[in-house]
Parts: structure tokens; C-alpha cells; sequence
């Protein structure tokens, strides 16, 4: 006998989460289908995991430069104890109870959609009149020779780490690549990472890239840009890499941060209507529907891999079951990389603005040298903050800092964007002395309009 409920939701990670908490709320009937863990990949292999034990490192280097105070010690065991507890420890008995409080059905295991409204999971047949698809993503592995030879992780190896590497090879000069390789330097490993363009950050304006890389190396870690791994071996206790400038890279892990792609195989998309793409992204509309009755949000849509975009499609998706439809935007998105110091942006780059045929002016400042803020938080300041604008609607377009809690304040040009505020409005803004964000004042009054 088939149950049926008002919604199903396929997938339980942040995007998940938010659609079911909110039809719950509203009353709707819900099932919730999760083949691993409530919560997933972020809370327990990537964003919450890792944040945690880049704190440290964080809070160590705060403290070497703060005037008046150093000598910061990392502590592998104790950051890794609280990386489990934040990471609860695998265990997400807590959440199926809270989910079944709240009156849901939790099942556990694989889903598919056999016919259009109808999800089977292992044999249980569950009805609905919607189906919100939120499967995420998996880990890309390239096809390099020699690969299955040698010791290889991904994020979900790295991050439920035990013992760290004494030396590790980061694959990928990414958002993750970057963090990763950060992360354990600052722990002791010794990192090479290897990346594939001439710069990392390849999505981020080249300014940025320069910066970022800058900060790594300065932490220890050695950047190979540039070079692709071509083949890999083992040599004893030797994880070795060739790659195809003839040269190679040794450690004793080779540690994967090549992208990640959508979780759609094995679901049965195609059969009930619904669209894919060529990396097996399901397509979706303004409002995450991707066939009648059948929506989607998260990594899966391939729009923008983020946490925060997962739970705002998850937003759009209840609202608009809920007959409160309102079109999902894209535009001033921050992406924020948690290195030492943190690197943030939002809205467009110069190369995409140039795209779309904008007309733009744009302005860099050192921090240090416009506002007090980094003078008073550490000894040898660091900070720079980017602003573009279009020149015709005298509005910002896009913005990006690599400066302490950068992460924090790009928040303020990331509204600017979405909310189009007119640069006469910003330019009278008063902001707190001293603060990071009034090097806002400074860029804007450095744009030549």
C-alpha cells in the first residue's frame, strides 16, 4: 500500500533541510529520503568540519600578530576532538528524532522516481504531490594513470582524518584546494599544491588569485600553477605524482580538490520529465521547478555550489508550494574562501562585467593605507578591498576583499548589488570607526565615475 504525503523531499543536506523545516511549519505532510546522513555532506565531510579546523590556525596567527601577545601552540588532538563534536560524530540519530517530532516520516535509504509522483526507496513506495529533489554532489576524481596506486583523498578522507599526513599533495587551486592546503600547513604538513591554470581562484578576478597565492606561500605551502598531473605512482612510502612539466610531487597523501558533480545518476530523472545537463545538473526554473511537481535545489541544479544557495533555493522551493512563488536571483551571491586572511567576493568579476558589455569602473585600495581598523587588529596589516561599478546606472556590480573577516563585511557590498543601491546612497553611509568596513568609503570614493 502506498503512503502518500504533500511533499517528498530526496536528500536531507542544508537545501533539504530548509524546504522540509518550512513545509513542516506550514503544516504540509512530509516524507524526508536520506541515503546517508541528515544533514549532509556539509555538516559532516565539508563546510562545518573544515571551518572548525581552520580556526585554530586562524585564532593562532591572530594571536602572532596582535601586539602584546604570541606564542599561539596547534593542538591536532584537541581541534580534532571538537572537529567530531561538531561534526556529531557521524551521528545523526538526533536529527531523525527531531525531524519525526516535528512529524515527518524519516526513511532511509536510495530513492528513485518510478513514475511521476511516486518515489521508491528500496521497495517502500512513497506518494506525493511534490517531489523536491536536493541529492547534492559527489567529489570529482580526474582520470590520472596510476591513480588507484597511490593514496587518495577527498574531503570526506581529510576531514575525518585521525592522524594527519606529514606531507600531503593538494590537486586543485579551488576554493577547497586553497582552504585544504592552508588548513594542514598550519598543522604541520608540509603542502605542494597543484594547479592546473596559471593562477588559483580561476573564477575570481586575477588580483585576487595574486593575493591568495601570496598568503599561501607565505604560510609555507609551495604552489605549482601551472602544471597538470599526468600520471601517478607508488615508490615505497612514496605517494608520487608526474606531472606534465616533466617534474613531480611527492607525499604521502594526494589529496583530490577537483570539483564536485551533481548527484542526479540512479534517480530516474529522465523517465518523469525532468531535464539534465551536460554534467548531469537538473535544470530548473526561476523558481527551482524542474517538471511539473518536481523541484530541485543544491548542488544538484549546478547554479552555484554553496551552502547559503542551497538553503535559499530551499526557500524558494516551500514558498512557492506553499503559493507564495517568487523568482530565485543570483546576482551579489558572496563567495567567501576561509583562508588566513579570508578571501570574499560578490556580484561579477571584470572579465565577466567586460562580458555582458558593461560599462565600469573599477578601484582597488590597500587597506592599511585608507582606514585605522588593520593598524589596531594586528601589528603588520594586511587588507585589500576591490569595488566595480557600472558606470551608467551608477550602481555597484561587483566587490572582493582578502583582508581579516573578510568573510563577515562583504555582506554589505554583496546587499548593495542585489538591492541595486544607487552609489550617492553608499557614499553617505557613516560607518563605524574603526572598522573593516569603512575601506568601503575609500574604494567608492577611489572609483573615477
Amino acid at each position: 500500500m502506498r503512503e502518500h504525503f504533500d511533499v517528498i523531499v530526496i536528500g536531507m543536506g542544508p537545501g533539504g533541510e530548509v524546504a522540509a523545516s518550512r513545509l513542516l511549519s506550514a503544516g504540509k505532510s512530509v516524507a524526508v529520503v536520506e541515503r546517508e546522513l541528515i544533514g549532509g555532506e556539509c555538516a559532516y565531510w565539508a563546510c562545518i568540519p573544515s571551518k572548525t579546523v581552520l580556526r585554530p590556525p586562524e585564532a593562532g596567527g591572530q594571536v602572532d600578530r596582535a601586539a602584546g601577545v604570541g606564542g599561539a601552540q596547534m593542538d591536532w588532538p584537541a581541534a580534532r576532538d571538537y572537529r567530531d563534536y561538531m561534526a556529531r560524530h557521524l551521528d545523526d540519530s538526533a536529527q531523525v528524532d527531531s525531524y519525526a517530532d516535528q512529524g515527518a516520516l524519516v526513511v532511509k535509504g536510495v530513492a528513485r522516481l518510478s513514475v511521476p509522483g511516486v518515489v521508491d526507496v528500496d521497495g517502500r513506495l512513497l506518494g506525493g504531490d511534490h517531489v523536491v529533489i536536493a541529492t547534492g554532489s559527489t567529489a570529482v576524481i580526474p582520470p590520472i594513470e596510476g591513480l588507484d596506486e597511490v593514496t587518495v583523498w577527498t574531503n570526506r578522507e581529510t576531514y575525518t582524518a585521525t592522524d594527519l599526513p606529514a606531507r600531503a599533495v593538494v590537486i586543485g587551486g579551488s576554493a577547497v584546494g586553497v582552504e585544504t592546503a592552508l588548513f594542514l600547513t598550519r598543522f604541520g604538513t608540509a603542502v605542494t599544491l597543484v594547479q592546473r591554470s596559471e593562477r588559483l581562484l580561476s573564477r575570481e578576478d586575477p588580483r585576487v588569485a595574486d593575493l591568495a597565492r601570496t598568503a599561501l606561500e607565505g604560510a609555507g605551502v609551495q604552489v605549482r600553477a601551472g602544471t597538470t598531473p599526468a600520471r601517478a605512482r607508488r615508490e615505497g612510502p612514496d605517494q608520487v605524482v608526474e606531472l606534465d612539466d616533466g617534474t613531480s610531487v611527492r607525499g604521502d597523501v594526494v589529496i583530490m580538490a577537483t570539483g564536485r558533480a551533481p548527484r542526479s545518476d540512479g534517480l530516474g530523472l529522465e523517465e518523469v520529465g525532468v531535464s539534465l545537463g551536460e554534467h548531469g545538473e537538473v535544470l530548473i526554473d526561476e523558481h527551482c521547478r524542474a517538471a511539473d511537481g518536481i523541484w530541485a535545489v543544491g548542488d544538484v541544479t549546478g547554479v552555484l555550489p554553496f551552502t547559503h544557495v542551497a538553503k535559499y533555493q530551499g526557500r524558494i522551493v516551500a514558498d512557492a508550494i506553499l503559493g507564495r512563488a517568487r523568482p530565485a536571483r543570483y546576482d551579489g551571491i558572496p563567495r567567501v574562501v576561509f583562508a588566513d586572511p579570508e578571501i570574499a567576493a560578490a556580484g561579477l568579476t571584470q572579465a565577466q562585467a567586460d562580458a555582458q558589455g558593461l560599462r565600469t569602473a573599477a578601484a582597488e585600495v590597500d587597506l592599511a593605507a585608507s582606514i585605522a581598523r588593520p593598524w589596531t587588529f594586528e601589528q603588520d596589516p594586511r587588507g585589500h578591498l576591490g569595488l566595480l561599478a557600472d558606470v551608467d546606472r551608477r550602481v555597484l556590480v561587483g566587490a572582493w576583499a582578502v583582508a581579516p573577516q573578510a568573510g563577515e563585511w562583504i555582506h554589505q557590498a554583496s546587499l548593495a548589488i542585489r538591492a541595486g543601491i544607487p552609489l550617492d546612497t553608499l557614499l553617505d553611509q557613516v560607518a563605524q570607526f574603526p572598522t573593516y568596513t569603512e575601506g568601503y568609503l575609500a574604494a567608492l570614493d577611489a572609483l573615477d565615475l
